[in-house]
């Protein structure tokens, strides 16, 4: 407006990148957390990140810190952008905003503390009492990844390269936390139009005759979809 003089002060914020890894192991659904070995929230278990580089990208510093807490590439599993969380006071050192990605990986082995870690343990994805506000992090990274089941070929990313239909639903069951009937569930996915795909190879099965393998099909949203037995 004329007449008027407007002053602008720039408030400058740190950028994080954190990570939601999550994984199946020994039949349950869990996360990647570090011990913090440094203040603030020392001794404390948090998500896995850290801050971006100059002149880093967002998607590498994440794709930078997926390697450096689990040593896979990305193209391993699945990486998406989850949100952005800038609340004041959310960390303690000052004005920081984070960048909060979800990935999505088959089972990986142990993994190994970063340099300002005590410690890093893949744990239930019920842990509570995180450092910072990872608690809502890992709470949204954890509904995204049961909503984008129903909709999406995700659920393929907890597998190996080929996998039999049992097998897929049992990852669908572990995210869910529920019962699925396997005719039902088989029907569902091999209808669902380039969601998989047979491979021509066949899985040894205990009992009964041996199990088809699949691979992930073409299709990058699934019709009809998945609904969780609640919706």
């Amino acid at each position: 407006m004329h007449g008027i003089i407007v002053n602008m002060t720039l408030n400058m914020a740190a950028v994080t990148v954190d990570l939601v890894l999550l994984t199946i192991r020994q039949g349950a659904l869990q996360v990647l957390l570090i011990r913090r070995g440094i203040p603030p929230y020392q001794d404390r278990w948090a998500l896995p990140g850290g801050f971006v580089l100059d002149g880093e990208d967002l998607d590498a510093a994440a794709v930078r810190e997926l390697r450096e807490e689990t040593g896979l590439d990305p193209q391993a599993g699945h990486l998406e952008q989850l949100a952005t969380y800038g609340t004041p006071g959310r960390d303690p050192r000052g004005r920081v905003v984070t960048v909060a990605y979800l990935a999505l990986l088959p089972d990986l082995p142990a993994p190994t503390a970063g340099s300002d870690a005590s410690g890093a343990e893949w744990r239930p994805c019920d842990v509570r009492d995180l450092a910072f506000d990872h608690d809502r992090i890992l709470a949204d990274g954890l509904e995204r990844a049961r909503a984008k089941l129903e909709y999406t070929p995700l659920a393929t990313a907890f597998c190996p390269p080929e996998f039999t239909v049992a097998q897929l639903r049992e990852v669908y069951e572990t995210v869910w936390q529920t019962t699925l009937d396997p005719r039902n569930f088989h029907r569902k996915v091999t209808s669902a139009e380039g969601f998989v795909e047979p491979t021509g190879n066949t899985a040894i099965r205990d009992r009964g005759r041996p199990a088809q393998l699949y691979r992930r099909g073409p299709a990058a949203l699934l019709h009809p979809p998945l609904l969780r037995p609640s919706r």
